[in-house]
């Protein structure tokens, strides 16, 4: 617990200021022919949620998705260890039929990292503020590369019953300080559910090292949240860069498919389109 908390503390805040217009929200009429005039089969859409959230934070996102006419998927990230959480991916990717477009925020990026490797059903990975990280890298150490975070400040431990027996510890933002770390740009009464129902990581999941990387073989798209408190801006733009990632910045906090769900959905589209 020492370990995380130090690490994610070393980072000062810090601004970075790269700007993107508001991508188009999905039509209200129906998907366009580019979508529809094909023989191949639709991908689903499996979006993986990270630390100190749930599934639900990919409502919006779900929404216009499934307007647009495809599948998706958003399970519920266990947030227990990076290898069981990878292995529990893997069996829900297992039960889907066809191609898939994998989508991790946060934490979900190093599960979908792992996940999709040896996977040929996998046709594209999408990082949405997220970890993209390399085999033997943990997310606190990502996290601490580059100044920024301040998630070291707003975190509390609490233990918890191991399996097996023994206790394991997981971090929860302060409710307090929730809206200001995770979700600066989400209404304060929604951030407010948000903090209420947030999930707790255990932190043998921000320290463990990750295996093999999926986006070594997988074509991949990154979203940058420039306003990010959890994870630097700087740290997602360098492994996004080094995983040949296709960028796009958007000036948003953590929350991003919460406060940006057409952007979060216009980058998902576009890898769909682009890996079809």
């Amino acid at each position: 617990m020492q370990l995380t908390r130090r690490i994610l503390a070393l980072a000062m805040p810090a601004t970075l200021a790269a700007l993107i217009g508001a991508a188009p929200a999905v039509p209200a009429s129906r998907p366009a022919a580019a979508d529809t005039d094909r023989h191949d089969p639709r991908p689903t859409i499996v979006l993986v949620h990270g630390a100190f959230a749930d599934a639900s934070g990919w409502s919006g996102t779900i929404r216009r998705l499934q307007h647009a006419g495809y599948p998706v998927l958003a399970p519920a990230n266990p947030l227990r260890g990076l290898a069981a959480d990878t292995a529990y991916l893997r069996g829900v990717l297992a039960a889907v039929d066809g191609p898939v477009v994998l989508v991790g925020h946060s934490y979900g990026g190093a599960v979908i990292s792992g996940a999709a490797v040896g996977n040929n059903r996998v046709k594209a990975l999408v990082y949405i503020a997220a970890f993209t990280p390399d085999k033997g890298e943990s997310a606190a150490e990502l996290a601490a590369m580059f100044p920024g975070s301040t998630l070291g400040d707003t975190v509390n431990p609490r233990s918890y019953p191991l399996p097996g027996g023994g206790t394991g510890t997981e971090l929860v933002i302060e409710r307090a300080k929730f809206h200001g770390q995770f979700a600066a740009d989400v209404p304060a009464a929604e951030s407010a559910v948000m903090a209420a129902t947030q999930r707790p990581v255990a932190t043998a999941a921000l320290e463990e090292k990750a295996g093999e990387a999926a986006w070594k073989t997988i074509p991949s798209w990154a979203l940058i949240a420039t306003s990010d408190k959890n994870i630097p801006a700087a740290a997602e733009r360098w492994m996004a860069r080094r995983a040949g990632s296709h960028i796009t910045e958007v000036d948003a906090s953590h929350a991003v498919a919460v406060s940006r769900p057409a952007v979060v959905t216009h980058v998902i589209l576009a890898a769909v389109r682009a890996t079809r």
